[in-house]
């Protein structure tokens, strides 16, 4: 069995090294990062539904039209008045409950 001595600077450069990769490693974002916590819960004229941990910047029907809403997820939720998230009704934030009178808003994405 041979043991071979690596040199200090050797070391050091294969130290450094694998510290910059985890540091690189943990500032790239995940999936998760991608995703809110949480749901959101509507009721429409055809039942009530649920939206759970959705995705940042994605458009998600609201079946029937949302007769109220509440955004228990980490992200503000923007409604829409169309099905393509073009039309905004205005923001949910987080942790608040609305009802809806007249158009109903068919849409929603989550994010600022």
């Amino acid at each position: 069995m041979t043991i071979r001595r690596i040199p200090a600077t050797r070391l050091g450069r294969l130290a450094l090294t694998a510290g910059t990769a985890l540091a690189l490693f943990t500032t790239l974002p995940m999936s998760s990062a991608h995703a809110t916590t949480g749901t959101l819960f509507y009721s429409s004229s055809v039942g009530d539904f649920q939206i759970k941990e959705p995705r940042l910047g994605t458009c998600e029907p609201l079946h029937g039209g949302a007769t109220n809403a509440s955004n228990q997820t980490n992200a503000t939720a923007t409604l829409y008045f169309d099905s393509s998230c073009g039309s905004p009704w205005g923001s949910l934030q987080p942790g608040k409950f609305t009802s809806f009178v007249g158009d109903l808003p068919d849409s929603v994405r989550f994010g600022s």
